[in-house]
């Protein structure tokens, strides 16, 4: 069964995809069934600008435990710099 679960997020940032980099506008994570990884649930992440076309999107598919992991990290380097009196943090 399909959970419809689904959580925007706007974004500054930069991807790459088929066409090379492209500014990203907006993440779109899911828990729901992957398109391609094995597992019955994951958590499903598409990097996109919607302006510029179908082109410009990244998808992850991940296991909920690696889902985590990725967060608890971008958690963690975050605080690290957000620390460090030598970087200048911008913010959206």
């Amino acid at each position: 069964m399909c959970t419809m679960i689904c959580e925007r997020a706007e974004m500054e940032g930069s991807a790459r995809g088929r066409e090379g980099w492209f500014p990203l506008e907006m993440a779109n994570v899911s828990y729901d069934h992957p398109f391609n990884a094995p597992w019955e649930y994951g958590v499903n992440i598409d990097f996109v600008n919607q302006s510029q076309g179908v082109g410009s999107r990244v998808a992850v598919e991940l296991s909920p435990e690696s889902a985590k992991r990725l967060a608890d990290t971008i958690i963690e380097a975050l605080k690290k710099g957000e620390a460090d009196p030598q970087i200048k943090v911008s913010v959206l």
